[in-house]
């Protein structure tokens, strides 16, 4: 088995010709692809695309950026027999930008929580500038899931992995002034997953350019140098991640 991965969003928001992408990551060895939806027309297209695509699996849900928009709730309810939905997601919390609502996105975080700790349904976390208020929350329930595009310490690691997390890592492991490296060594193999967040987070050297799926490449070759592992054991220890996180012995929606 090829590669996977364990996070992007591959939309017509973003690409032209998603089949294209998708059959230029597979050429590379890339042959497994969790789509990840942000709002409500990208949860309808992530289900389209499951639907069309082998290779996909998906997630639904409200990111915290998009917590301000209308998302009806009941396409957890109507999709729950749908064994390529496998995570809710993207959700979490965003302190970043201006002009957000702290009480929103915490509204917004918890309700889906509930849905997946309904629905025994692993979660996609988002945090940004709020690792605390995110820790906190995810305490208040029974969930486990991947925390994506991780940039935290190695003690905030620790404690996400207490409570059945994963840790995601992206093409941001490769930046120069990237201080995580460090952090990552510090974390055993069977706790982490390689994602690129395409279309964003391009790792080095192509930073600048639109990512896709054929850079999980790079980020495996850049992993693998720092835990001092061969390829074939990442990707062996990885696909087995992704599988008993969300394929193994989980309720489906």
């Amino acid at each position: 088995m090829g590669y996977t991965d364990s996070h992007c969003h591959l939309l017509k928001e973003f690409y032209d010709n998603v089949k294209s992408v998708i059959n230029d990551a597979k050429s590379c060895g890339v042959d497994r692809f969790l789509v990840n939806a942000d709002n409500y027309a990208s949860s309808l297209e992530v289900l389209d695309l499951v639907d069309k695509y082998d290779e996909c699996y998906g997630t639904i849900g409200l990111h915290p950026e998009y917590a301000q928009e209308n998302f009806d709730f009941k396409i957890f309810y109507d999709n729950r027999n749908n064994k390529k939905i496998i995570a809710v997601g993207e959700i979490g919390l965003d302190y970043h930008y201006e002009g957000y609502s702290k009480e929103k996105q915490i509204e917004i975080f918890k309700k889906q929580l509930k849905i997946a700790e309904e629905f025994k349904m692993p979660v996609i976390i988002h945090s940004r500038e709020a690792t605390q208020d995110t820790l906190d929350i995810l305490k208040e329930y029974k969930v486990k899931g991947l925390i994506h595009s991780f940039s935290g310490s190695y003690e905030v690691a620790c404690e996400y992995i207490k409570m059945g997390f994963i840790i995601g890592i992206n093409g941001v492991i490769t930046f120069k002034n990237c201080k995580l490296k460090e952090v990552i060594k510090k974390i055993p193999l069977d706790k982490i997953l390689l994602e690129t967040d395409s279309p964003f987070l391009t790792p080095d050297p192509y930073r600048g350019k639109k990512n896709s799926p054929v850079h999980i490449i790079d980020i495996a070759k850049f992993v693998s140098d720092l835990y001092g592992v061969t390829l074939d054991e990442l990707k062996m220890v990885t696909n087995k991640n992704f599988d008993t996180l969300f394929l193994e012995n989980n309720g489906s929606f």
